[in-house]
């Protein structure tokens, strides 16, 4: 054993004897008589035995470092290489047992055995200790029984004189606080405000101020409670009963001090000082402040406090009842501003044709085939893109049409009909055939409403309403009493669910991918470039222009493969083989969900093309049993259609204030008619925040101000919303409007150009400058031409590759090393264990 362990050894010898002769100690005082050192030996001898075994395991394995217990084990031929620090431990706790005991009896035995005298005079000492601590137990309860009789005493009188302490403390809270306003020179605010406002109004502005760090709130509090703590033994002496005093002056040979109250005292004291200080935060400034003039007594300050509380009733009562009448006041300005404007219509001299069907089944054909043999018409389309085609197909057919969306006009001379955007639909014209293409999108939470005014509001003699089935038995319930009639339409080309996974290289002439985001559609199609196929894209955000001609070149055949977002789902009827879907799940703007029955079925159907291909093919890369019962499986009817403010809406409330932030308010609180869901305005609102009391609102109408905050345009782009608001701040300046913002320099800056010239156009077509539009719309034009051409020239995303062997990854693969790398690890890991 070195020399370290000795000291140990020896340290753990004296610990045993220490612990030994406490134990004796303990056995002696609890005998009435004295026992023999024998008998103590017999009754204690097993236990006194372990008292080494303990102090021995405990003074090694507390004291010795890790070292030295590694090198223990080794000078006793232990192999510890590779083994771990918890079994090292114990394996060292395990060998140490073996170490020659300390004979403690026998220490004992030499010790007392023979040594009668020190025996009984360790008995003596034992039992004078015991009568000593029973007497000081007795003596320690005797205090403690009095002071829960002197708690008790407290606790009465704080019931009995609450309010005199209150007022007291009233007081010197009003006095303190009256010198804090007049030091820091605050200025109080005309109206009454309660201590709590004061505290919260000037915390905003003590934490502004980087010298301060103390929490008002938590200050005045303790200021209370030392107030309690500092008068309130005095006041305890001056109302507890005498014979408190006496016996405490009997138990502990003094006079009651300070100190003994304030301890009896803490937690009433404590307690009591949270519930002045929540009192306190309730009274008006005012009333607190002017005490300080008011020397302290307490008839006095009794009278003070009974006028000031109720005063401050009267007006609790005053603010109540004017909350009560405002809202009142804005039950009635809600009732009259919007309840009566959704009604649905009663029976109109109109006749409605529903035209019902699946996805790519011709109801869209046979509406538009009636609405080119009438005298006038409009064709209401839910994207720019499909009033575009409706537009140069009448023109193309013979019928002058004309067109009109938010970014673009183009009148067409002694044009009877026009295609426009929903949104551009004005209810006062009169068209003889009236089209609503997607009409089940009067469900949607933003754009609904559109659809839900061009149907009831329709000025026509026909009204003919494109939907899917699950939109049907809404809408009839809409048009309540009108002459309705159904032509329902399902697919002649029957659609085929591929049961094996899709994967992209099993891609083919004619098919479709569909993924959810545009770089996602880059990154696929990069990938099928690279593989030598022609692709064409399309995504939302992609300029009509340049969708059209991405889609004109896979229908003359020079690309064979499109991949796309779900926009392809609307109204885009193309020469489709097989519709693959390469995702099953869409980030909706809140989070990521499955695709619904109805997403399914519009973008499946997409699949087949009447006099090309007799069947359409679906395929999935992944869960196919599950897409495919949504896609087999009867839709759940639509529940509840969209609303939106309308101009009689805004003329209502234009009787009440100016203020579109009181409007967004009345929205909000306003409860939607049974069967609808309100638009969220969400871009409005955002829109508005960037111009909420500036010049902008000073001098646009409600009205104009709205109908620009209702542009349609990307308003999740900041540098859009930017441009935005500098168009506005020169229209209401009476300058000429800037000139959209124009870069180059790749895909993503051309398309951003393009939306800004976008919103210039709304600007110039709002404002009524058609020439200068169409100067833009050119601009506009050759953008969208970059745009398609970097497309048909190949898309370039960044390879990825696996960081552990460098083998080529496909962009869409979700990780960062390829699948042998990853088995590899996993066998490597295995193995190990």
């Amino acid at each position: 054993m070195n020399e370290n362990f000795e000291n140990y050894y020896n340290e753990a010898i004296e610990r045993t004897k220490r612990m030994a002769l406490e134990d004796i100690y303990t056995f002696l005082e609890t005998k009435e008589s004295m026992p023999t050192y024998e008998q103590y030996s017999r009754e204690r001898g097993q236990y006194i035995d372990q008292l080494w075994v303990n102090s021995w395991l405990n003074t090694t394995t507390s004291h010795a470092t890790y070292a030295e217990k590694k090198s223990y084990l080794l000078e006793k031929g232990f192999e510890i290489e590779g083994l771990g620090k918890k079994l090292i431990n114990q394996m060292f706790r395990n060998e140490i047992r073996e170490v020659e005991p300390f004979n403690v009896l026998g220490w004992l035995d030499r010790k007392f055995g023979k040594q009668t005298e020190e025996w009984h005079q360790l008995y003596d000492r034992a039992r004078v200790a015991k009568k000593e601590l029973e007497r000081t137990l007795l003596q320690k309860e005797v205090k403690r029984k009095l002071k829960l009789k002197v708690e008790y005493y407290i606790e009465q009188l704080i019931g009995e004189h609450y309010e005199d302490l209150y007022l007291y403390v009233r007081y010197l809270i009003g006095c303190q606080l009256a010198i804090d306003i007049e030091q820091r020179e605050v200025i109080l605010p005309a109206d009454e405000i309660t201590f709590s406002s004061y505290l919260s109004s000037e915390q905003e502005l003590h934490f502004s101020k980087k010298h301060y760090n103390e929490d008002l709130f938590e200050r005045y509090e303790q200021l209370i409670a030392n107030y309690l703590f500092d008068f309130g033994p005095n006041w305890l002496k001056d109302h507890l009963p005498s014979h408190l005093f006496d016996e405490y002056i009997r138990t502990n040979l003094e006079m009651m001090t300070d100190s003994f109250l304030n301890e009896a005292a803490f937690d009433l004291f404590a307690e009591l000082s949270q519930e002045f200080f929540s009192d306190l935060l309730e009274e008006f400034i005012s009333d607190l402040i002017k005490l300080i003039d008011i020397p302290f007594d307490l008839a006095v300050h009794q009278e003070i406090f009974a006028k000031d509380l109720s005063e401050r009733e009267r007006k609790i009562v005053e603010d109540l009842e004017e909350v009560k009448r405002k809202n009142e006041e804005e039950a009635r300005m809600i009732e009259d501003i919007f309840a009566r404007e959704y009604n649905p219509p009663v029976g109109r001299n109109i006749k409605y044709f529903l035209h019902v069907g699946e996805t790519n089944t011709g109801k869209t054909f046979q509406a538009i085939k009636r609405m080119k043999d009438a005298s006038s018409g409009i064709y209401l389309a839910p994207l720019r893109l499909l009033a575009l085609e409706i537009y140069e197909k009448l023109n193309e057919e013979g019928v002058p049409c004309s067109l009109k969306t938010g970014e673009e006009e183009k009148t067409v001379p002694g044009a009877a009909h026009i295609a426009c955007t929903v949104e551009m639909f004005y209810e006062k014209d009169f068209y003889e055939v009236v089209v609503i293409d997607e009409a089940q999108m009067i469900a949607d939470k933003d754009r609904g409403f559109s659809w839900y005014k061009a149907m009831t509001k329709a000025n026509a003699n026909e009204v003919h309403i494109i939907c899917s089935f699950n939109a049907k038995q809404m809408i009839l319930q809409l048009l309540g009493e009108s002459d309705i009639h159904i032509n329902e339409y399902l697919r002649e080309i029957p659609l085929k669910v591929e049961s094996q996974f899709f994967r992209l290289n099993h891609t083919r002439k004619g098919d479709a991918l569909v993924c959810f985001s545009r770089r996602r559609v880059l990154e696929t199609a990069s990938e099928l470039q690279r593989n030598g196929l022609q692709v064409s894209m399309i995504y939302g955000s992609m300029p009509p222009e340049t969708r059209k001609k991405q889609m004109q070149r896979f229908i003359n055949g020079e690309t064979s493969v499109i991949v796309a977002t779900d926009a392809i789902g609307m109204g885009l009827n193309l020469p489709i083989r097989r519709i693959v879907f390469l995702e099953n799940d869409k980030f909706d703007g809140t989070r990521r969900r499955l695709l619904t029955s109805q997403e399914v079925k519009q973008i499946a159907g997409r699949a087949g093309r009447k006099g090309i291909y007799n069947i359409g093919r679906v395929a999935f890369t992944s869960n196919v049993k599950t897409m495919t019962r949504l896609l087999e499986q009867e839709d759940e009817p639509l529940q509840g259609f969209a609303i939106a403010p309308t101009a009689n809406i805004f003329e209502r409330f234009q009787k009440y204030s100016h203020k579109l932030g009181l409007f967004f308010y009345l929205w909000d609180q306003f409860q939607s008619p049974k069967g609808t869901k309100k638009a969220s305005l969400t871009e409005e609102k955002l829109l508005y925040d960037m111009v909420e009391d500036s010049i902008i609102e000073a001098k646009l109408s409600i009205t104009d101000l709205y109908n620009f905050l209702h542009l349609p345009f990307a308003t999740n782009e900041p540098s859009l919303r930017a441009q935005w608001k500098q168009k506005l701040e020169a229209l209401v300046d009476g300058k000429e409007i800037p000139e959209p913002l124009i870069k180059e320099a790749g895909l993503e800056e051309l398309e951003l150009s393009y939306k800004s010239v976008g919103l210039h156009l709304l600007f110039l077509y709002k404002l009524g400058k058609n020439t200068e539009a169409h100067y833009w719309e050119r601009v506009r034009e050759k953008i969208s031409d970059k745009i398609h051409d970097k497309l048909k020239s190949g898309v370039q995303i960044a390879t990825k590759s696996c960081k552990s062997c460098g083998k080529h990854l496909s962009t869409t693969f979700k990780f960062t090393i390829c699948n042998d790398c990853y088995f590899r690890g996993e066998v490597r890991k295995r193995e190990k264990k």
